[in-house]
C-alpha cells in the first residue's frame, strides 16, 4: 500500500516525500505491508481522507509531547470505507463509512482499529469533511462544552479563530449561544468569519486587539470575556488577558505562534479566573466514554447541517511537504486534508 513514513526528526516541508534528497523526514513507500487484523473486532479501513492537523507537523518536527519510535506513519483523524472485519465484529459491515483518530497511521491507504474505536458516518454526511472532524472539532466540542461548560449570552474569545480548531471554536460557540469574538490576521480571514456570524473580528493587521474588542464590549455593555479559547499562546495571549472579566475560563488548547505564554497567578487568584489544560488526545485514556458522547454529538450536528467543515486545501500523498507548507505559512481558513483514490493533485478552495 501507499503509506508515508517519517524515518527521522526534521522539517516535512523541506522537500517532496519522493524526492532522492534525504533531507526530507518524510518518505512515500508505495509498498508498505498492509495492516492485518490483530484481534477479533479489528476492522481494516481503506481511507478515504485524513486531516492535517498542527499537532501532526510538531510530532514530526520532534516537538509535540508524545514522541514515537522512528520510523513512523503520522496522521491522527481520518475517514473511509470498512474494508475486511474479524469474526468478533458486529457494530459493522464491510463498506460501511467511518471515520474516527488513531494515535498513529492515518497517512496511508490502510488503517486497523478496533470496532469500539470506529464512528459510522451518517448517511448524507460528507465523508471528507468527517474526517477532519475528530480532532478539531473534538478539541472544540470537549473544551466549550463539558470544560468550560459555555452557555447562552456568555462572552467567547477565540484567537487563530480561521484556523482548523479555531473555525471549530467559532461554531460550536454560536451553537452554545455565545456572544463570539474572533481574532484572525488578514481580509481574507475576517471576511471568511463574519460569513461564519461572528460578532466581532479583530483583524490583527489593523491595530490592537484590546483596543478593538474593548470598543465592542462597551458597545454591547459587556462586562468582559467569559471564555478565552487560546491555541495561540505566546503575546497575544497575555495581551487578551486584559479583556478577562471576573471568573473567567482560560482554555489552554496549544501554542501555534511557538511561544508558550505565563499566566501570572497572582491575577488569576484576584480574578477568580479558572485555567483548563485541554490535551484532548489523553481523553481517549483516561475519560474515553467523553470522546465518545462527544463525537456522536458532533456527527449529529454535522449530517444536520449545523456545523460546516471549510476544506480550503486538498493534496495527495506524494504532495504531503505542500500540504504541511500551507499549514506552517497561515495560509489555510479551516482544514488541511490528504485524500486517496481519487487522482487529484493539490487545489486550493480559497
Amino acid at each position: 500500500m501507499e503509506a508515508l513514513l517519517c524515518k527521522k526528526i526534521g522539517d516535512p516541508t523541506v522537500v517532496p516525500p519522493t524526492s532522492s534528497d534525504d533531507s526530507s523526514p518524510l518518505t512515500l513507500s508505495t509498498s508498505h505491508p498492509i495492516p492485518q487484523l490483530n484481534s477479533p473486532t479489528a476492522i481494516r479501513v481503506r481511507v478515504k481522507a485524513t486531516s492535517l492537523n498542527y499537532a501532526n507537523y510538531l510530532q514530526i518536527l520532534g516537538k509535540y509531547q508524545e514522541k514515537p519510535p522512528l520510523p513512523f506513519i503520522p496522521g491522527s483523524d481520518y475517514s473511509g470505507l470498512v474494508e475486511s472485519v474479524g469474526p468478533g465484529v458486529s457494530k459493522f459491515r464491510v463498506g460501511d463509512p467511518v471515520c474516527s483518530v488513531a494515535g498513529l497511521g492515518s497517512f496511508a491507504q490502510f488503517i486497523v482499529a478496533d470496532e469500539s474505536e470506529l464512528f459510522r458516518v451518517p448517511d448524507g454526511c460528507d465523508l471528507v469533511a468527517a474526517g477532519a472532524l475528530p480532532v478539531a472539532y473534538g478539541t472544540s466540542h470537549v473544551a466549550l462544552v463539558h470544560r468550560a461548560q459555555l452557555t447562552s449570552g456568555q462572552v467567547l474569545l477565540v484567537l487563530g479563530a480561521a484556523g482548523g480548531v479555531g473555525v471549530s471554536a467559532v461554531q460550536i460557540g454560536k451553537l452554545c449561544g455565545a456572544i463570539v469574538i474572533a481574532v484572525a490576521r488578514g481580509a481574507e480571514k475576517v471576511q471568511f468569519l463574519e460569513s461564519l456570524g461572528v460578532d466581532h473580528v479583530v483583524d490583527l493587521t489593523k491595530g490592537s486587539v484590546t483596543e478593538s474588542v474593548k470598543g465592542f464590549l462597551k458597545a454591547r455593555k459587556l462586562r468582559g470575556v467569559d471564555v478565552l479559547y487560546d491555541p495561540v499562546g505566546g503575546k497575544l495571549t497575555k495581551e487578551t488577558m486584559k479583556l478577562l472579566s471576573w471568573g473567567a475560563k482560560i482554555l489552554v488548547i496549544g501554542f501555534a505562534s511557538g511561544e508558550i505564554p505565563v499566566i501570572p497567578a497572582n491575577i488569576a487568584l484576584v480574578k477568580n479566573w479558572t485555567i483548563h489544560g485541554l490535551y484532548w488526545g489523553s481523553y481517549k485514556t483516561h475519560k474515553p466514554a467523553v470522546l465518545e458522547d462527544s463525537l456522536k454529538e458532533l456527527l449529529s450536528w454535522l449530517t444536520r447541517g449545523l456545523i460546516t467543515i471549510h476544506i480550503s486545501h486538498t493534496y495527495s500523498l506524494p504532495e504531503a511537504n505542500l500540504a504541511f507548507s500551507a499549514l506552517k505559512d497561515r495560509k489555510v481558513i479551516g482544514k488541511v486534508m490528504i485524500t486517496f483514490d481519487d487522482g487529484n493533485s493539490a487545489r486550493s478552495k480559497l
